[in-house]
């Protein structure tokens, strides 16, 4: 590959925020090897920190090293640069050294957005989940429209099996950003996961509503696709808990109504997941499989 070509991946990789380590440092290492870092303005910067931390991830320290000398050099005392110094300092040191190094950054400047999360990260990585959750909550505090910060927040609470804890943090995830169905999703199967079937069946829903098809294609005409597919899986999830157990659909913890004809549901979701897996051409790749997803919807 030549330098121009290199340089133009690496470019779209900032662009499109990709972390493509291994290649990233590969063609980074020929922009080096070709010595035209000179040649590249103002772009050298976030090319140089790009390399810097691909460099980290895959175990040559000694360009990231290199690195960040230049940055240094060229942006003392630079917020971002010392956070890419953490990062390095992460990689060799005992993480109690690089939290006081965070520590000591935050101090000078308590905004730091990078150091918050980084100080997280390290409490997370290394098993003390509650000063995780503790620093997570100032940080939240500080920064509610952080919506990285609530789903962050939503899965310690999952791995921890703290359901109706996550649920909490997604429902501040739907305030900031309500028309992503993929969060919609995500508390949808943490409701179910929680036991809230009412407001699980809600939301599984709301994610139909908001993917099935556009406004000119009734249900009936529509092939459900991506994840408005998993949302029906959800319903029938739902529907089949709630006839085998009609104390779960009044049980609702969030005091969510239950759906009024359950039977009726089922059925909707048994149909709409037979025709995701009948249908053929470009549309029926999800078909395989299908005979096990028929006789799966037709159990009871």
């Amino acid at each position: 590959m030549n330098v121009q070509a290199a340089l133009d991946q690496l470019a779209a990789y900032r662009t499109q925020n990709t972390r493509a380590s291994q290649d990233i440092f590969e063609k980074g290492a020929l922009v080096l090897e070709k010595n035209v870092v000179h040649k590249m303005g103002d772009e050298c910067w976030g090319f140089l920190e790009q390399l810097a931390l691909a460099a980290i991830d895959v175990g040559r320290l000694d360009v990231a090293d290199e690195c960040l000398r230049t940055l240094n050099a060229k942006f003392p005392g630079s917020p971002r640069v010392d956070c890419l110094t953490g990062i390095r300092m992460e990689a060799t040191e005992a993480p109690d050294i690089a939290l006081k190094y965070y520590a000591e950054l935050l101090e000078a400047d308590p905004t730091h957005a990078a150091v918050w999360k980084r100080r997280i990260s390290i409490f997370r990585r290394t098993g003390k989940i509650d000063k995780a959750v503790h620093e997570l909550s100032q940080y939240l505090d500080t920064f509610y429209t952080d919506v990285e910060g609530w789903l962050e927040l939503a899965d310690i609470y999952a791995t921890s099996n703290q359901y109706e804890y996550s649920l909490q943090s997604l429902e501040h995830v739907l305030l900031l950003a309500p028309q992503n169905p993929f969060y919609v999703l995500q508390a949808a199967e943490t409701a179910y996961t929680a036991g809230d079937l009412a407001l699980a069946i809600k939301m599984f829903l709301m994610v139909v509503d908001m993917t099935d098809g556009d406004d000119s294609e009734s249900l009936v005409e529509s092939t459900p696709l991506g994840i408005t597919v998993r949302a029906w899986y959800g319903v029938k999830l739902c529907t089949r808990r709630m006839a085998q157990d009609a104390r779960l659909a009044t049980s609702s913890r969030s005091n969510t109504p239950p759906p009024k004809n359950v039977k009726m549901l089922d059925e909707l979701a048994t149909e709409r997941l037979r025709v995701a897996y009948s249908s053929s051409g470009k549309k029926g790749e999800i078909a395989k499989g299908r005979e096990e997803v028929f006789a799966w919807v037709a159990a009871h």
